[in-house]
């Protein structure tokens, strides 16, 4: 009888070890509870995603670092709110999925504001402005409409903005079996290159970038589609945190050190913070 007891006791004292852990491990694990910029204080980083070809916005150097524009305001905008910026590069494709899955806390890349993205995402204010833009191989393409790219195969990057304006165009129906979607832009203009595609409808900072570079220089035809105004995205349910990266913003232009980044990568300050329609 007296070693039944002990046997009793033992299996009741191991079951109450058993569960105490149990309680424990979800109380050291609740942190993982917190949302929004209390998830992103928390763990002290915010993880950007961002697409690594995108000169001039975030891109890999000669050597291989990744460099860029928004890189060094994100780094800017980060130190100001007290948090480290740890930047990821994604599949463009993929971003509302890595922003679900909490891989990536904000897509900070050169991103469009568009009426789909306003829907999926939270967004920070406009932080600066661009233009989509139609560059040509050589002055014999003539785009002075939007109905002239009907007369020449016209190359873009998957899911971008210029992608997205060009089907948004009233005449996109006339021009749309000429137009070729690349994984990136740097795809197209190999094309373009050689001789595959005609033109590419692409963002201004991007284009001029990319013809900064080349020997044999690419033309800007006349018609564009208006202006494009950037900003970054979170997860919909995060708009205190698209606030708190808009403060960081704000205090970065007010301080100088974002016309400072911008005249080192545009040679010309096009920063801007403009609230929008939410």
């Amino acid at each position: 009888m007296k070693k039944l007891f002990t046997i009793l006791l033992t299996i009741a004292l191991v079951f109450g070890m058993l569960t105490g852990c149990g309680k424990t491990e979800q109380k050291e694990g609740s942190s993982s509870e917190l949302t929004g910029w209390d998830y992103i204080k928390d763990k002290g980083e915010l993880v950007i995603g961002l697409d690594d070809a995108f000169a001039p916005m975030g891109f890999r150097d000669e050597a291989g670092n990744l460099v860029g524009f928004d890189i060094d305001l994100a780094n800017a905008v980060a130190e100001q709110l007290g948090v480290k910026a740890t930047f990821k590069p994604i599949d463009w494709n993929a971003k509302d999925m890595e922003l679900k899955s909490k891989r990536i806390d904000c897509v900070w890349n050169g991103m469009s504001v568009t009426d789909e993205r306003m829907e999926k995402m939270a967004l920070t204010d406009k932080y600066l402005n661009n233009k989509i833009i139609v560059m040509a191989k050589d002055d014999t393409i003539k785009v002075e409409k939007a109905a002239d790219l009907a007369k020449y195969n016209v190359g873009t990057q998957a899911d971008s903005s210029a992608l997205e304006v060009l089907k948004a165009n009233p005449d996109y129906d006339k021009f749309a079996d000429k137009v070729s979607e690349y994984k990136t832009y740097d795809e197209a203009l190999m094309d373009m290159k050689a001789g595959r595609i005609d033109c590419i409808a692409v963002d201004q900072v991007l284009g001029e970038y990319k013809n900064s570079k080349l020997s044999k220089k690419m033309v800007v035809c006349d018609y564009n589609f208006g202006d494009d105004y950037y900003a970054i995205g979170c997860r919909k349910e995060d708009k205190d945190v698209a606030a708190k990266i808009t403060e960081g913003l704000d205090a970065v232009i007010k301080s100088g050190k974002a016309e400072e980044i911008s005249n080192k990568w545009f040679g010309r300050n096009i920063v801007i913070l403009e609230g929008y329609d939410k």
